[in-house]
């Protein structure tokens, strides 16, 4: 049976276009200042949320993806009446701005920006299409947990929305200020807590950079082994549970959370757990705060445990005729057993890319789909994983198989996949935006969901690109469109809505690792029930009785 044929019957029989009931009007608790009662409301509205199940749930949106903007566009309007269907009533700008002299009177003037390009920054993605028009009226950078805590108080009492900010490098509008508000930028909270380095663990603020913490402790033989962009920070990271290229080893944030301190919506503080690297003591709150994309709590520390470096590591390049051929070899490598510690995946347009900015890494590469391995353990075990999977590589005819065993051999090889988006921002036509987002599958679907979702771009006749971390079934595809043409951000659109539904379809994920924002919420309710999101919602109620934590981001009311 075709694909395209097997993967309209997978749709019909997961019920993707079966409608969800609209979610009721049940309130069952009312605003508390405590964490005690905000624990009180969680039992109250999860028990709603399993009784009422569909009832609770979220309709099925059919709006499509959010509106685009351009850099240039964004300014001030009526928060009541922006983008999201959210019914709440937030301050309005006078009131919000009367939050914001109060808060400046607490934290100090320095800590308060109303600069335009202050906003502006922190409105808008370069490499996000879920931008919104709306800008926040602040940008406030506290120190402290205690300073967290003072903004959180005051925006409650205003009723103004939170907006927490890390470094701006999401792709799917997690930062977007829909209903304006203030803008919490965390960067500047950047210090190391303390280092255990005999219990393999370290205590960080959210500002802290991952390559610096890397580079900060290297001495001690010890790293965090998560591999996203080199812009991260770990705030960030946890807030959108990123994986990055080394999550086929050493998997996502989440496993290397140990514990957190959040405050909440109202300005109280808690800290999920203790500092040992297991419990069984009352329910997993790091599960629920990690990738909750700053809708549940502001993280302000951070606990993440840390793995050994491996005394020897390499990495190899293989080339292969088509991306198909590619895609497969990866998984056969996976499910063949072979300790990888990353399997990442370019196209050969984005080969074609890198050499056109120079190359990387010193030299020009071949213009074919290319997977980038990297092994690491002993150094007899790296020989005899080369070995392995060498042979894997060449049952699927690869075209070159290329490895490095010193360190600048290693860096050049390895550069070209660290550069890629950079590389194509670099290309990018005037006027157009980069439409870049990420599903996964399992291992068995991933290559024939690759191939069919790049022919089904290449038939836009725009640029179009595949790249990602298929060691775990997780692939990007990205775009670019003119948005102010009407048929190409039609064509776009539809093309994505179908690479999502058919990740569905082959019972995969609408985010692998970028998580919800703005840009999915109308995917999420496609792959959750009713009944699923019902809970999910009635978190957010207990935890966030006025939505004002990043609001109108994963889900709406």
């Amino acid at each position: 049976m075709k694909l395209a044929a097997q993967l309209l019957r997978q749709r019909a029989a997961c019920g993707l276009r079966v409608p969800i009931p609209q979610r009721g009007t049940i309130r069952l608790a009312s605003t508390s200042s405590t964490a005690k009662h905000a624990s009180q409301r969680t039992f109250l509205y999860l028990t709603a949320g399993l009784v009422v199940g569909g009832i609770a749930g979220a309709s099925v949106f059919e709006s499509g993806w959010p509106h685009v903007e351009s850099r240039t566009s964004p300014r001030w309007r009526d928060v009541n009446h922006s983008h999201g269907s959210s019914p709440r009533k937030y301050a309005d700008k006078r009131t919000m701005l009367k939050a914001v002299d109060e808060i400046r009177t607490i934290l100090g003037e320095e800590a308060v920006s109303v600069d335009d390009f202050d906003l502006d920054e922190h409105s808008y993605s370069e490499w996000s299409t879920s931008n919104t028009e709306v800008r926040p009226v602040a940008i406030i950078r506290p120190q402290s947990t205690e300073q967290v805590s003072e903004i959180a108080r005051i925006c409650t009492k205003y009723r103004v929305p939170m907006v927490p900010y890390g470094a701006g490098s999401s792709v799917e509008g997690n930062f977007s200020s829909p209903y304006s508000g203030i803008c919490i930028d965390l960067s500047t909270m950047d210090k190391i807590v303390a280092f255990h380095p005999e219990d393999m663990d370290v205590v960080v603020q959210p500002g802290v950079n991952w390559t610096n913490l890397n580079n900060d402790i290297k001495d001690s033989g010890l790293f965090l082994p998560l591999d996203p962009s080199p812009t991260a920070l770990v705030g960030g990271m946890v807030s959108t549970n990123c994986s990055g290229t080394n999550a086929t080893r050493y998997g996502t944030m989440k496993d290397y959370v140990v514990n957190l301190t959040v405050v909440l919506a109202d300005g109280s503080v808690i800290k999920t757990r203790n500092r040992p690297r297991k419990t069984s003591a009352g329910y997993n709150l790091n599960g629920i705060f990690a990738g909750s994309e700053g809708t549940l709590g502001i993280i302000t520390e951070i606990t993440v445990k840390l793995a050994t470096v491996p005394p020897s590591y390499s990495v190899a390049t293989v080339t292969f005729q088509s991306i198909r051929q590619a895609a497969n070899a990866a998984s056969t490598m996976i499910r063949s057993g072979i300790p990888v510690a990353a399997v990442e995946l370019m196209d050969e347009v984005q080969m074609q890319i890198i050499n056109k900015n120079g190359g990387a890494g010193g030299r020009i590469w071949r213009e074919q789909p290319t997977l980038f391995i990297k092994f690491s353990g002993t150094e007899a075990t790296v020989k005899d994983n080369i070995k392995s999977v060498q042979k894997v590589a060449k049952s699927f005819d690869c075209n070159s198989f290329e490895f490095a065993s010193t360190t600048e051999q290693m860096d050049a090889l390895w550069s070209a996949r660290k550069q890629a988006l950079w590389a194509s921002l670099a290309v990018r036509p005037e006027g157009t935006e980069v439409w870049s987002t990420d599903v996964a599958v399992p291992l068995s679907r991933m290559a024939e969901l690759i191939e069919i979702s790049k022919e089904r771009a290449g038939k836009l006749g725009l640029f179009n690109s595949i790249l990602g971390h298929v060691g775990d079934g997780n692939f990007h595809q990205m775009i670019m469109y003119n948005p102010n043409i009407p048929e190409q951000k039609k064509a776009v659109t539809n093309c994505v809505n179908l690479m999502v539904e058919d990740a569905i379809a082959l019972e995969g994920t609408v985010s692998g690792e970028h998580g919800i924002g703005l840009g999915k919420k109308h995917c999420l309710a496609k792959e959750l029930d009713g009944a699923t999101l019902g809970v999910m919602k009635a978190l957010k109620d207990s935890l966030d009785p006025h939505w004002l934590l990043n609001p109108g981001k994963v889900f709406d009311e």
